[in-house]
């Protein structure tokens, strides 16, 4: 038995409501009728029953199919046309003249000619010796210009004298005109040449063909067709079909939760679970996720209300268990 819950109430937390509680305590409204304190209790939907039941039914409907005797007939001679009247279309060929032609036989063109470079000769002066300075013995000749003197004690003058620099003068030659290159124009060639040209397109003209007849043997009609209507029985087949039996109703029902499982209890049921087979988990008195799966797996196999967030009271009663 597969139902859903519509709400759950415990009645333990209501005794204290007052007025709300003396209001439902006869079942109006949304509450159970004569609740107890400290039970808890469900809106179960409870799903509409079906039955399973067979039933023939008519796969094919009767019907009839029409049966054709061929028609008698014989050969005749008749004459027919072997080939109709038509036409062909002939080709009137196209005419052409001869004309003449200037054609270029070699493009205009151009060629680069080589120019080379021109040199010349040039004079440059060049260094050979730098001015530099020499001591000499004694007294500077040759105009030297003498810079510093000195004497020995052994009566030795000498003399420190600037030598101008020595400068030489060298031909060379050197480019006068870098080489490069002159574009020649080369003239077209042209040849007349004689071609044809078309002076009449091609035509067609229609030519017309007779027929051909000739005598020939045909079939010929004795006794037409004939169409017989043969009866063809219907087919049948066993379905199977479902049927309500009781509409889907909803009810309050006595479950167990959290409010009315104190530790004890929850400790009996878990074991009781464990011993079923259903319960995996520990024996610690906790209304998990874990104990309630397992008490909803057994009310499964048992026929019994379940739900996600309680543990029907038939469960409870089922396992002999008393809260």
């Amino acid at each position: 038995m597969n139902s859903r819950v519509i709400s759950i109430m415990s009645f333990g937390v209501l005794l204290g409501a007052g007025s709300v509680y003396g209001q439902n305590a006869a079942g109006g409204g949304d509450l159970p009728p004569n609740p107890k304190a400290g039970e808890c209790y469900a809106r179960i939907v409870t799903p509409a029953k079906f039955v399973d039941k067979t039933e023939k039914v008519v796969v094919k409907e009767a019907s009839q199919k029409v049966q054709v005797i061929p028609a008698k007939i014989e050969m005749v001679d008749e004459k027919v046309t072997l080939k109709e009247e038509s036409t062909r279309l002939e080709i009137v060929p196209a005419v052409y003249e001869t004309v003449q032609e200037k054609v270029t036989i070699k493009p205009d063109s151009s060629r680069l000619v080589a120019v080379p470079a021109t040199f010349k000769t040039s004079s440059e002066k060049i260094l050979v010796s730098p001015a530099h300075t020499e001591w000499h013995n004694g007294t500077a000749l040759g105009g030297s210009k003498v810079l510093n003197s000195r004497r020995s004690d052994t009566g030795e003058l000498r003399c420190l004298v600037e030598v101008p620099a020595v400068y030489k003068t060298v031909t060379k030659t050197v480019i006068d005109q870098a080489a490069s290159t002159n574009e020649v124009k080369i003239p077209a060639e042209y040849r007349m040449i004689a071609k044809q040209v078309m002076k009449t397109p091609p035509t067609t003209k229609e030519v017309k063909i007779p027929a051909v007849y000739g005598t020939v043997k045909v079939t010929k009609v004795v006794k037409p067709a004939e169409q017989v209507k043969v009866d063809i029985p219907a087919v049948y087949n066993t379905v199977s079909k479902r049927e309500l039996v009781s509409e889907e109703k909803v009810d309050w029902h006595r479950v167990v939760c959290a409010v009315n499982l104190n530790n004890t209890n929850t400790m009996a049921l878990q074991k009781a679970l464990q011993t079923a087979g259903f319960y995996k988990g520990p024996i610690d008195g906790v209304i998990g996720s874990g104990t309630v799966s397992a008490a909803n797996h057994y009310a499964a196999t048992q026929g019994l209300p379940s739900g996600t967030d309680y543990i029907a009271h038939e469960v409870v009663e089922k396992l002999n268990l008393q809260f």
